[in-house]
């Protein structure tokens, strides 16, 4: 449920009609948190509340957007709500992985939380191995997107004048048959689980992926909000001098606790 931060608790369902809501899939590579990192800090969204929920690893921590000593003893913890009404968005952080065989409660408690708050709409920022890409899916870029149908209704079109490429389906049984196609995220955590309730509960959903591999994944993390940006047009898009191209990846801010991303130094102690 959600708490607003200027409450002791309940579960008071603020207005966020309109809003369009975005979160990230906690998927390989943690590239939709990351992005998502990089989307609250850029826009220097405001901590609106806290997302309760017992589906998730709880954890606590200092405020990772800090920019000054006097908040970065803030406190975090494992999902929190961010809200930016000029741009009538409002973004559920979250900050540590699942528990195991939550999956389902979670995305069901999440998606009563959208009608309840009347969210317009979801988007999904996910990822997915990319070693396990079927041959179609090694050609051409690596991002890709998923609407629900109510989605595609609304925005479909602009997908198209995009030029965006639509995740492909694979067979059920690969070698055997390609008459049965299915939905397949491999890595992607909630992904698969989430589009498809929203699709049977006809909420207006859009998932943006990018298939990558475990490592230093700040560069994919970059690609996605990028990918983001070209449709929703969060940050305006600086001209290269280069090749006059538009390249808003210098128009993020990197929050602050990036720098601990791989933890921190080897204390001297040890030497």
């Amino acid at each position: 449920m959600f708490i607003p931060c200027d409450r002791g608790g309940g579960s008071a369902a603020p207005d966020f009609k309109g809003f369009t809501l975005l979160t990230p899939a906690v998927s390989v590579g943690n590239v939709g948190q990351l992005a998502i990192d990089l989307v609250i800090s850029t826009l220097d969204m405001t901590k609106v509340g806290y997302f309760y929920t017992d589906c998730l690893v709880p954890m606590v921590g200092n405020n990772p957007y800090a920019t000054a000593e006097e908040n970065s003893t803030e406190l975090s913890i494992n999902a929190e709500v961010y809200s930016l009404p000029s741009k009538k968005l409002v973004v559920l952080q979250i900050r540590s992985p699942f528990i195991k065989n939550k999956y389902r409660p979670f995305c069901e408690t999440l998606l009563s939380w959208v009608k309840s708050s009347k969210c317009a709409r979801v988007v999904l920022l996910s990822s997915s191995h990319a070693y396990q890409r079927d041959d179609e899916q090694l050609l051409g870029t690596p991002l890709r997107y998923l609407l629900t149908p109510d989605m595609e209704k609304a925005v479909g079109g602009r997908m198209q004048e995009l030029n965006w490429k639509e995740m492909e389906k694979v067979a059920a049984y690969p070698g055997i048959s390609d008459t049965d196609k299915v939905l397949h995220v491999p890595g992607g955590g909630i992904t698969k689980l989430l589009f498809t309730e929203s699709y049977s509960k006809g909420i207006q959903m859009a998932v943006l992926l990018k298939f990558c591999s475990e490592g230093d994944n700040i560069p994919d993390a970059f690609v996605l909000a990028n990918y983001l940006n070209e449709w929703l047009q969060l940050i305006k898009s600086e001209v290269s001098t280069s090749n006059n191209s538009t390249d808003p990846s210098s128009q993020w801010k990197i929050p602050s606790s990036w720098r601990l991303l791989f933890g921190s130094g080897l204390p001297p102690a040890l030497f």
